[in-house]
């Protein structure tokens, strides 16, 4: 084993660890926002409490987001300076607008969100997480168009062995970047309609659990009605309901997006990174009308040719084909990602990914609204479908860090698509031992921290919303207190 190796190993933990949040704050921040637009709108008190709930789960989440994110930065000088110097003059540019741009206009809101409650008039109040949420996105466009840049070079020259950029505007519009930004945000609306989803079904089910265990107690009671007693109050519309609807929307529109991207991603493979399209298919030579494996042993013939093409008879590439043609090109080397990680995250992206989407659309057609007794109400939600909803809690996560691998490890060998190997990209000064070393404290501290993360969300959605506390009446002041709030009105502006 050398350096390199536990290198990709450390950078993939870290970056992986990372990837958990980064997701679950991009969509439950437009959540949460959604939220405090409908309280502002209606000022219905059910949907305050539902703000404040989940958004200290959004606060939880993207304090651990930015903890594990830091050390992002650091490995590339530590562990990949020579990708670094290469890089530096085109990668730096789209991380520095995250870091200097959108990552200051999300933190500096998100503090005035959190401190401004009560403070600040609720329609610039509103405003703030508003802001915070487009800071938050603006991030991940930055982030992904750097990452796009790796994946498809453009805006570029080589000069003196570094890579220099000639064009800022085609870096940020790459295609690859258009594609993926969509994909990926549309990726983190489903995760976190799906943890959304959870949670709702988790205080439904408690709901109903707590219900019945009132019936018998309200039965044995009942005599009390005939001896002057008090009869139970009749149990009220749960306040679950209207966020589990609201997620239902979110994950299924965002699924029908994440379709979209998916397919416009899926072409421009075929067009910049054959090679990922090939081993994602395990398609080994190259075949006119290829057909697309949804799982071994099952095709579907020329469906391959037809989605990454829009020509059901058009020649897709094969590994081993494209193999032979990158060694003419490049040299000796093998040019082919891990076969079996990238065949295998595909599919476990998309059956999971459709998985959490067709529970979505299934909730939608359970909680529509029917008419009974000459009026249209919403259905009632299934104490069966509340419970897959907390049982399919980590599949969109599982999708969405499915589909990450895919993405980074079919790009392989290259950290830069036909410019800089990886093997090319790691620090020379760098031991076997103090990578091991770091990759040991690095696992060690981010396994304390998801501890910490499962604590904290856990306890925080099992205490529930927070009652809020009703607003003081305003009586209207009598003549004494005019005179004094006139006698006093000198001292108080001074």
């Amino acid at each position: 084993m050398e350096a390199l190796d536990l290198a990709r190993w450390q950078f993939g933990v870290t970056t992986v660890y990372h990837f958990l949040f980064v997701p679950l704050t991009i969509g439950l921040g437009v959540f949460v926002a959604g939220l405090q637009t409908a309280w502002y709108r209606t000022g219905k008190e059910h949907y305050l409490r539902l703000t404040k709930f989940f958004g200290k789960l959004f606060l939880i989440n993207f304090a651990m987001g930015v903890v594990t994110g830091i050390v992002q930065e650091f490995q590339f000088g530590m562990n990949w300076s020579e990708y670094s110097i290469f890089v530096g003059d085109v990668f730096g540019a789209p991380l520095a607008l995250e870091a200097l741009l959108a990552f200051f206009l999300e933190s500096t809101f998100i503090g005035l969100w959190i401190f401004g409650w009560d403070r600040l008039p609720r329609r610039v109040h509103l405003a703030t997480i508003w802001a915070a949420v487009i800071g938050s996105n603006l991030s991940a466009y930055f982030i992904l168009a750097a990452n796009a840049w790796m994946k498809h070079p453009v805006g570029y020259e080589v000069v003196d062995g570094k890579a220099r950029m000639t064009d800022l505007w085609a870096v940020l519009t790459n295609s690859t970047t258009l594609a993926q930004v969509p994909h990926v945000i549309a990726g983190a609306f489903v995760v976190a309609g799906g943890f959304v989803l959870a949670v709702c079904g988790y205080h439904l089910l408690r709901e109903r659990r707590t219900a019945s265990a009132s019936t018998s107690t309200a039965t044995a009671t009942a005599t009390a009605d005939a001896t002057g007693g008090t009869a139970p109050a009749p149990r009220g519309v749960s306040i679950w309901r209207t966020p589990m609807r609201a997620a239902l929307v979110m994950t299924a529109i965002a699924g029908a997006l994440v379709a979209g991207s998916g397919d416009m991603s899926a072409k421009l493979l075929y067009e910049q990174q054959p090679m990922k399209l090939a081993s994602a298919e395990g398609l080994r030579h190259d075949t006119a009308g290829a057909p697309f494996s949804p799982v071994p042993g099952l095709e579907v013939p020329m469906l391959l040719s037809f989605l990454a093409t829009d020509d059901p008879n058009a020649v897709v590439q094969g590994t081993e084909d494209l193999q032979a043609r990158y060694e003419e090109r490049f040299g000796p080397g093998d040019y082919r990602p891990n076969l079996p990680v990238v065949f295998w995250s595909f599919r476990v992206m998309i059956v999971f990914g459709l998985s959490t989407v067709g529970l979505s659309v299934l909730g939608l057609w359970l909680t529509r609204r029917r008419r009974r007794d000459g009026l249209r109400v919403m259905g009632e939600v299934p104490a069966w479908f509340a419970r897959i909803c907390v049982l399919a809690l980590p599949l969109p996560t599982i999708a969405m860090i499915s589909g990450w691998l895919l993405s980074e490890i079919g790009r392989q060998p290259w950290t830069v698509q036909g410019e800089l190997l990886t093997a090319a990209s790691v620090s020379p000064g760098v031991s076997l031992a103090e990578v091991a070393v770091s990759l040991a404290v690095f696992t060690v501290l981010y396994g304390a921290l998801a501890l910490v993360e499962a604590v904290l969300l856990t306890r925080h959605v099992k205490t529930g919303p927070e009652p809020v506390a009703p607003a003081a009446p305003r009586t209207p002041p009598s003549r004494d207190d005019e005179s004094a709030d006139a006698r006093l009105q000198p001292t108080l502006m001074y």
